[in-house]
């Protein structure tokens, strides 16, 4: 079964991280994390974002860039950035395809980004706006992919606990 994929570029908040791992166990995603790591996996404040979810997370951890192309050499990445080319809705994410976010505080690296400029996305903002939070993007890009793949194997339907409809 084909899943898609997140890329954390390395993180250095917790609870960013935690946050998106729990978006991840909602989705049947699979998180990639590039070290370093500004922070430690069993830190109290990813665990507490990540709620009682992260044991059911599908998570991979790399040494560093270079140990995730290894390992994914036929990897379909989108490079999630405020230098992209592409409307993040404007380009068609594969049912497997990777979206790779960078650091909190400097975005993917450049060297990176010039490598790939088509397959580079951005989400629009008004005026001098730096970037959104890094939770907040990865839920906005990531649910734009699941929704163009049908929400696959996703429930669609939610139910009341107390009351009917």
């Amino acid at each position: 079964m084909a899943a898609l994929n997140v890329i954390l570029y390395e993180p250095e908040i917790p609870q960013n991280t935690g946050n998106i791992g729990r978006s991840c166990v909602a989705t049947g995603t699979r998180l990639h994390l590039i070290e370093p790591l500004g922070f430690l996996l069993n830190d109290k404040t990813v665990k507490r974002a990540g709620m009682d979810y992260w044991d059911q997370l599908d998570v991979t951890r790399y040494d560093d860039w270079n140990d995730f192309n290894q390992k994914n050499p036929n990897a379909s990445i989108y490079y999630a950035t405020t230098k992209g080319r592409n409307v993040y809705t404007r380009v068609q994410y594969e049912p497997d395809a990777f979206i790779m976010f960078g650091p909190e505080s400097r975005g993917i690296p450049e060297e990176i980004l010039v490598a790939h400029p088509d397959r580079c996305v951005r989400i629009p903002m008004v005026g001098e706006t730096r970037s959104l939070n890094l939770a907040n993007s990865v839920a906005i890009v990531l649910y734009e992919a699941l929704r163009q793949n049908d929400f696959s194997q996703m429930q669609l339907e939610g139910n009341l606990h107390r009351l009917q409809w």
